[in-house]
């Protein structure tokens, strides 16, 4: 491969070769980035949400405790 290569000017090597990978390639690399940042999106909405039932059930335990028996 690096004797195919070593022929070559540094144009392809470094300009036309990448644009062809990203042209054959694009919509994997696309799919694939997009996957990722939707399961970032789910992980923080999740965390989000857990976060939040937390802070409502330890606020509503708290002010029914200081209230004593009724």
């Amino acid at each position: 491969m690096r004797e195919i290569f070593a022929g070559l000017p540094w144009w392809v090597k470094w300009i036309a070769v990448p644009v062809i990978a990203l042209v054959v390639f694009g919509s994997v690399i696309a799919t694939v980035v997009g996957f990722v940042v939707l399961l970032l999106f789910k992980v923080l909405l999740f965390v989000a949400l857990v976060g939040g039932l937390i802070y409502v059930v330890r606020k509503f335990m708290s002010s029914s405790s200081s209230r004593g028996d009724w």
